[in-house]
């Protein structure tokens, strides 16, 4: 992105509260349709299409959005659909809105490239060449993914909807917020909205739970590890966005001098904490432990020291027996294929013949479900390695892992430059050193699942990537 000079905050429309009546009045409007007709489509369109006038006044407001929903939109909860019509939902038609927004007015602002040249080069290049390098081999996927429903399509139009754009769209929502970003005069309010976004998800998670009336045992258990995917999601997934969010915010606790934003960032990480304890998930305690450990190592004083043994004597105290049984499970068994729940034997020694098919370029995205190991039985159904990094190599190649690699490095480096610019308030220079531990964390979890592809688990650290390259944009005239 272009560097732009941060401009001073600009008066607020003296018309504005007539779009926000008009908006207001197409919501009403939609809602009334919807209760007359039974029709909650309706409502969801009508909210969407109030939404999109606001954008059109201003594209940051979808910006706004797109952050605080992302998450949420990835569970069942949320439309995938809308009155029959594939790809018509509410977060499709708001990162449309704030896209011809941005290019209506607000490419006007900010002249320079939508998206920056390494994430161009190093990240999409690799991705949109697997992609289409995987299309060659639509017809011999594994007949098992179409019987059991686990992809939607039968050709290789539909290979590239699901397997390239639609990831992609994440990286795209995140230059916006970028764009949105290098515009604002200050970042905090998106701060606040991966807040919301973390805790909506946690809300959800907890209802489910409480509606379910399930055990803590049964939860902790290995076969329930797939007890989420009634809304949509599983619970590996939902730890590793919980833990991700935790380290985003956790830092950013530490460092703000406002009570308020204090007390708030208490409860968001109270919150975050518990939803990283109910999923259960082996992966995310590990990134949980990581994140506390950097923060401990980075922060270390004896007063954090302190709170530090405190909370682990009160866990210690007060953690159920499910939560030890989780996290020690396997280990009884002194075999390392026990510890990695059958990973080792029936995932990743099959899968090393299909490694030396295509080395240097891979076979395609999501080429488990053709390779070898798979269409002959030699491995368990899975549709993902449950490595990132094995992933990554089967589907790209050595070439596109080591360019993926080198396009972390370059966040991490922009992570580290935000986390130490003493022209940032204290919250948002927090909020970028627990990006720096939010990517280590997600580079952790890459070794036992995950990818490194955009997925639901990782939107949070693709916004805080866009805010990255928005404030990387300006250059501040006066601390904020």
């Amino acid at each position: 992105m272009a560097t732009v000079t941060l401009p001073q905050a600009q008066a607020t429309s003296r018309h504005l509260w007539i779009v926000v009546g008009f908006a207001l009045l197409i919501g009403a409007a939609a809602g009334g349709y919807a209760l007359a007709l039974h029709d909650i489509d309706a409502l969801y369109v009508g909210l969407g299409g109030a939404a999109c006038v606001a954008i059109l006044m201003d594209y940051r407001i979808g910006a706004f959005l797109l952050v605080a929903l992302l998450p949420v939109s990835s569970t069942s909860l949320f439309p995938h659909q809308l009155m029959g019509v594939t790809g018509l939902n509410p977060i499709n038609v708001l990162l449309a809105g704030t896209l011809f927004a941005y290019l209506v007015r607000g490419r006007l602002e900010h002249p320079g490239a939508l998206v920056p040249r390494p994430l161009a080069l190093l990240y999409i290049a690799p991705i949109v060449v697997a992609g289409l390098l995987g299309t060659m081999h639509v017809d011999d996927i594994h007949p098992d993914f179409y019987d059991q429903l686990v992809i939607n399509y039968s050709n290789w139009t539909g290979y590239l909807r699901d397997a390239m754009v639609r990831p992609l769209f994440t990286v795209l929502a995140a230059v916006l917020v970028g764009a949105a970003v290098a515009k604002v005069r200050k970042p905090e309010p998106f701060i606040a909205a991966i807040a919301v976004a973390g805790c909506l998800l946690a809300l959800v998670m907890f209802g489910f739970i409480l509606i379910s009336e399930v055990r803590l045992g049964f939860l902790a258990s290995a076969r329930a590890r797939g007890f989420f995917n009634e809304i949509g999601t599983h619970a590996n997934e939902l730890g590793r966005i919980f833990v991700t969010t935790y380290a985003l915010l956790l830092f950013a606790w530490w460092e703000t001098k406002n009570q308020h934003a204090r007390i708030a960032l208490a409860v968001a990480l109270g919150m975050l904490a518990l939803g990283v304890v109910l999923s259960f998930s082996r992966n995310a305690f590990l990134g949980f432990f990581l994140v506390n450990g950097l923060f401990l190592i980075w922060k270390f004083n004896m007063k954090k020291l302190g709170l530090a043994l405190i909370a682990l004597m009160v866990v210690a105290a007060f953690a159920p027996d499910a939560l030890y049984r989780r996290i020690t499970y396997g280990f009884e068994s002194g075999e390392a294929n026990e510890v990695a729940a059958g990973r080792i034997d029936g995932i990743w020694l099959p899968l090393v013949p299909d490694l030396l098919a295509s080395p240097l370029w891979g076979t395609g995205l999501d080429s488990i479900m053709w390779s070898h190991a798979m269409t002959s039985g030699a491995m368990l159904f899975v549709g993902h390695p449950h490595n990132a990094y094995l992933q990554a190599i089967m589907d790209m190649g050595v070439i596109g892992l080591g360019l993926m690699l080198a396009y972390f490095w370059h966040v991490w480096k922009g992570f580290r430059a935000l986390g130490s610019n003493a022209y940032l308030s204290p919250l948002t220079r927090g909020f970028f050193q627990g990006a720096c531990a939010a990517l280590l964390a997600f580079a952790l979890a890459g070794l036992s699942g995950g990818s490194l592809r955009p997925q639901p688990e990782n939107v949070l650290l693709w916004m805080a990537i866009g805010m990255m390259y928005g404030l990387l944009a300006r250059k501040p005239a006066t601390p904020t």
